[in-house]
């Protein structure tokens, strides 16, 4: 994306160049990485440096709001409140909840951040992680489990905490649906069924794997108690 080669850039408010400017740099460091030189990024995008730092004072100031931009800001504030809705059963609320995060979330660009991002070593990747999956995330999806698989007197014998294996749990359904999407985009083996089946089958066996786990943390959390 040349912004310079574009006649309506000429027409933007500051707010909607500064956009622009972020929108293409993150399609850039999609590309290649995040080792790029400010000069080849500049010319890539079609600004000079002295406009690139009159937005964003310096590379790591960019850098840290693309990651906000591919990581946060994408996130709608419905989805929780939708995996809460005990009206309806488990597993429709986490097809309902991972049918929307995992299209609005693990696209091609967003899977290269990540793991550029991974491999310059950066942080956000681990405040992400805790920040937002396993606090938000995972950690709604336990207690909904234990809504879910556990009768309320259990429910009282469990330790307000969620315990660490809960959360591990809860990690191999997010692991599965994230790597699907490693396969489809960026290792070009995408599975050869429907995503919607294999979200469902995926849930399926997570469900299942969970009916069969929480009697056990149950047993374990009331012993530790005692």
């Amino acid at each position: 994306m040349n912004i310079l080669n574009d006649p309506a850039t000429k027409r933007l408010s500051p707010e909607a160049r500064r956009q622009q400017i972020l929108d293409a740099a993150i399609d850039y460091f999609a590309e290649a990485g995040f080792a790029v030189q400010t000069r080849e990024l500049t010319r890539r995008i079609g600004v000079s440096q002295p406009l690139l730092y009159r937005y964003f004072p310096s590379k790591a100031a960019l850098i840290e709001e693309v990651l906000e931009a591919v990581f946060l800001k994408q996130q709608s504030p419905n989805w929780l409140n939708d995996l809460r809705d005990r009206s309806m059963p488990i597993k429709a609320r986490l097809m309902a909840f991972y049918g929307s995060y995992v299209e609005s979330t693990y696209d091609e660009r967003w899977l290269r951040i990540y793991f550029f991002a991974a491999l310059a070593n950066f942080d956000f990747n681990g405040r992400y992680v805790k920040g937002i999956v396993e606090d938000k995330i995972l950690k709604t999806v336990c207690a909904e489990l234990r809504h879910s698989l556990l009768s309320a007197d259990q429910i009282k014998k469990m330790p307000k905490k969620i315990h660490a294996r809960e959360i591990e749990l809860a990690w191999m359904l997010q692991s599965n649906l994230f790597y699907g999407m490693v396969r489809k985009h960026i290792l070009n083996a995408a599975a050869d069924i429907p995503e919607p089946t294999r979200l469902s089958d995926a849930v399926d066996l997570f469900i299942s794997g969970a009916q069969a786990t929480y009697p056990t943390l149950l047993v374990k959390s009331v012993t530790a108690a005692n």
